[in-house]
């Protein structure tokens, strides 16, 4: 095969990979916009006879949903720049500073990765409950404010940073405020920007914790009120194909504007980790 027939080959079996996996969510926003019933027959439309934003604006209208996108930007946005701060700070930490027990302490944390987070679930509750921190938005973010995956992965990369560059620091007279914030920041740029749409990416689509830990329904997130919207309506599909835009639709967003500095995060960390 020549190579100009083998790019070809490769090219259409991506295009076909890429029509397979974006035709699930081309199709729900095609529902989305149908007919109420429209998306029940057989078979199935792919686009909608005459187009409309009746779902749309019975999700905003009717359902609140507007103010469960707020919770869930009011939340998200929390844990994202709070598990900046956090695990930054702890990851140049394990990476560059040196205290008794770091190793151990390091160690200890990677351990903990195996255990499931469901296990801790219970006894988080119960010291949020004790601190008076249930049916809170406080009460939902704690949980996001550090983790050791975030941790890991800020200390992987930090350790590129050149020791020279911060003894000169040193003896310039900065101090290790000073020396995070002016220099070890701006050097960690790319792996923050793969971090923080970790950090929003597991909080926007966390259903569990916001189950477990909001009770009264107007501090519900996104996920949560999505889940009880399909058990009232379980058969109208275009509502809930709607929803799912809704919930979906930021993150995606997300993701597309920071693409280019969420790739070059992974590929600089697995290079210089």
């Amino acid at each position: 095969m020549s190579p100009r027939a083998a790019r070809f080959a490769v090219n259409a079996l991506l295009a076909l990979l890429a029509v397979v996996s974006l035709g699930p969510l081309l199709w729900m926003l095609s529902v989305s916009f149908m007919q109420a019933g429209e998306a029940g027959h057989f078979p199935p439309p792919l686009l909608p006879s005459a187009p409309t934003l009746h779902n749309y604006r019975e999700l905003f209208v009717r359902a609140g949903m507007g103010r469960y996108l707020l919770n869930s930007a009011l939340i998200a946005g929390c844990v994202t720049v709070l598990s900046l701060l956090f695990n930054t700070m702890a990851g140049y930490a394990f990476a560059k500073l040196r205290f008794k027990g770091r190793e151990r302490t390091f160690r200890a944390l990677l351990a903990a990765l195996v255990i499931p987070g469901q296990v801790a679930m219970m006894p988080l509750f119960l010291l949020l409950k004790q601190m008076g921190l249930v049916n809170t938005y406080a009460g939902a973010i704690v949980p996001g404010m550090a983790t050791i995956f975030g941790i890991f992965l800020v200390r992987q990369y930090a350790r590129s940073i050149p020791d020279e560059l911060l003894e000169a620091a040193r003896i310039d007279g900065a101090g290790e405020w000073r020396i995070f914030f002016r220099i070890v920041l701006p050097g960690l740029k790319p792996i923050l920007v793969t971090l923080a749409i970790f950090s929003f990416l597991a909080a926007w689509n966390d259903f569990m914790w916001p189950l477990i830990i909001l009770s009264d329904d107007s501090m519900q997130t996104l996920p949560v009120a999505l889940a009880s919207l399909s058990r009232e309506h379980v058969m109208d599909y275009e509502l809930m194909m709607a929803g799912a835009v809704v919930t979906i639709l930021p993150v995606l967003l997300l993701f597309l504007v920071l693409q280019r500095y969420y790739i070059q995060g992974l590929l600089l960390g697995s290079v210089k980790g």
